[in-house]
């Protein structure tokens, strides 16, 4: 219940419970909260039982820790059906990005990755490949911008 609580946190709320209760009031006051926390977790388990038995039979191994979206994501990735792995494992994301980034800089991508050039790309041979002159600018593409 209390995962996050370091051993300093803990020293501090109890001295900080025997300044606000003081150490006669102490004991009573322990003894009211761990009976509340009890009757809240009979309570829940109460309402639990009673969801389990209005959903039916074909609910019986339903869970409600699944309601919680990690772990119903957790555990619909583990659950292999449609084939979700071999999808992910399909397609290089750093290859693709590689590729786009080539096309973009207008270099070939196996002459770039055997090139460590830095990203810089002469200007003089993109206007021999475009056969442009040297006054001359390139075509604007409205879609590459």
């Amino acid at each position: 219940m209390f995962n996050d609580i370091g051993p300093l946190e803990l020293v501090a709320l109890v001295v900080l419970a025997v300044l606000v209760f003081g150490p006669d009031k102490l004991p009573k006051m322990i003894q009211d909260v761990t009976r509340t926390i009890r009757k809240i977790r009979e309570f829940s388990e109460s309402a639990k039982a009673d969801i389990r038995e209005e959903l039916g039979p074909e609910f019986k191994d339903f869970e409600f820790e699944d309601l919680n979206p990690k772990t119903f994501i957790r555990k619909q990735l583990d659950n292999d059906e449609l084939g979700l792995k071999e999808i992910r494992n399909g397609f290089d994301l750093k290859k693709e990005m590689a590729d786009v980034t080539d096309a973009v800089h207008g270099r070939d991508s196996e002459a770039a990755s055997g090139s460590g050039s830095g990203g810089s790309v002469d200007m003089t041979k993109k206007r021999e490949k475009l056969d442009l002159a040297k006054d001359e600018r390139p075509p604007f593409d409205a879609d590459a911008t």
